[in-house]
């Protein structure tokens, strides 16, 4: 018996790195697996097939169940095919894992609007496009499902070079959220997952020696976990995870100015720097993205 017997999961992006790891890892434990991807190269030019087709035959060679998909996540046809593919080829979808993704980097004083809207539209609009066709699917079936959105410490905290890529993921994150609210009705859980991984994707931007370190398997297992019935209520979190550790990030609450003694009138602008200033030493410190 696996752990997602009879589940049907779709991954984006799962012609290498990350996307490879999660839809085998999940296929290792019983789901049936859309392997989706575009085939491009990193920064979102060209396409094929090679790339998906040899996922699932690693799937169905290790004794599992796959069928390939080559759609654009950007393009709303293509995602309802995903789905669609899902339901034709094992009847049902249980589980999305919102990989795909592109880089362009740049500083922000030279970046172009192309660079800003083709990062915004495979990240953001494309797990919007993703998630919408699977969540009326799931709706459909009346039995609830799994959805895990990839943000990036890049949006949830922030990083140099990346306010195109931070932007679309801190919007990733912000859609989980309202999502978890309001899959709750319908028994789907949405999460958050902000991975470090060495791939194709972050080869030159790790530094030397972490590719065993922070292999993509190592991250794989909390997606997984999340997809399985002792995950049932556990929605609207925020997971890191890379090199074996698993963090669970969330809004620290540090009160400033709370009120004033029963008075009415707004603190002025002195009062109120001089209750920032004595509530500084209780701040969370300001992280870096791989020191999450």
């Amino acid at each position: 018996m696996g752990l997602l017997d009879d589940k049907v999961a779709l991954v984006t992006g799962a012609g290498g790195g990350l996307g490879r790891s999660h839809a085998m890892l999940l296929a290792s434990h019983g789901a049936a697996v859309v392997v989706n991807d575009l085939g491009g190269s990193r920064d979102g030019t060209g396409a094929g097939s090679s790339m998906a087709d040899k996922v699932v035959g690693e799937i169905k060679a290790a004794g599992g169940r796959a069928v390939a998909n080559y759609g654009s996540v950007t393009n709303e046809a293509d995602a309802k095919a995903m789905v669609k593919t899902a339901v034709d080829s094992f009847g049902r979808i249980d589980i999305v894992v919102n990989n795909a993704g592109i880089l362009r980097d740049k500083s922000f004083k030279n970046i172009s609007n192309e660079e800003w809207d083709l990062v915004v539209d495979v990240h953001l609009r494309g797990s919007y496009l993703v998630t919408k066709a699977a969540w009326d699917q799931m709706l459909a079936q009346g039995q609830g499902g799994r959805i895990i959105n990839t943000s990036s410490t890049s949006g949830l905290i922030g990083n140099f070079g990346q306010a195109n890529y931070g932007a679309a993921k801190a919007g990733v994150a912000g859609m989980t959220r309202v999502l978890a609210l309001e899959g709750m009705k319908y028994g789907i859980t949405v999460n958050t997952l902000a991975p470090a991984a060495f791939s194709r994707m972050t080869e030159d931007i790790m530094p030397e020696g972490v590719e065993e370190r922070l292999a993509p398997e190592k991250v794989s297992p909390i997606v997984a976990w999340l997809c399985t019935d002792d995950a049932k209520d556990v929605t609207g979190r925020q997971f890191c995870a890379g090199g074996n550790r698993v963090t669970l990030l969330s809004w620290q609450v540090t009160d400033i100015a709370t009120d004033r003694d029963g008075m009415d009138a707004p603190w002025t602008v002195e009062e109120l720097g001089e209750k920032i200033a004595a509530s500084k030493p209780n701040w969370p410190k300001l992280l870096k993205p791989m020191e999450v």
